[in-house]
């Protein structure tokens, strides 16, 4: 009998973040993740429905921390903008300045 060559799976490509968007929702916290690709990510931040909105916040700064140095060997900032709604937060998502490239007629 001949088998065929088991096929490693391919992780997928997910952009770098660039931005992120905390809702407070009846069923639990939801997050959707933006890419400097243009892309976005959602699903749903694995906290209890009560978490206090801090607690919510820094959980999904350090997911999103995690994924972009997981998947692009990067290391990001998250800065919380003032809430709009009390049930909603963006943060904005920085690579480090170590993570940039160097200005062009730079040495680096």
């Amino acid at each position: 009998m001949v088998r065929r060559k088991k096929e490693q799976k391919k992780r997928p490509v997910w952009g770098i973040p660039k931005g992120i968007i905390l809702l407070a929702t009846p069923e639990g916290w939801r997050t959707s993740v933006l890419t400097m690709e243009g892309g976005m990510l959602c699903g749903r931040l694995d906290v209890p429905i009560n978490t206090d909105p801090q607690d919510a916040r820094a959980a999904a700064a350090v997911m999103v921390t995690e994924l972009a140095r997981d998947f692009h060997n990067a290391d990001v900032e998250v800065n919380w903008d003032p809430p709009q709604e009390p049930w909603s937060w963006t943060a904005q998502v920085t690579l480090t300045a170590e993570n940039e490239p160097p200005l062009p007629g730079t040495d680096g």
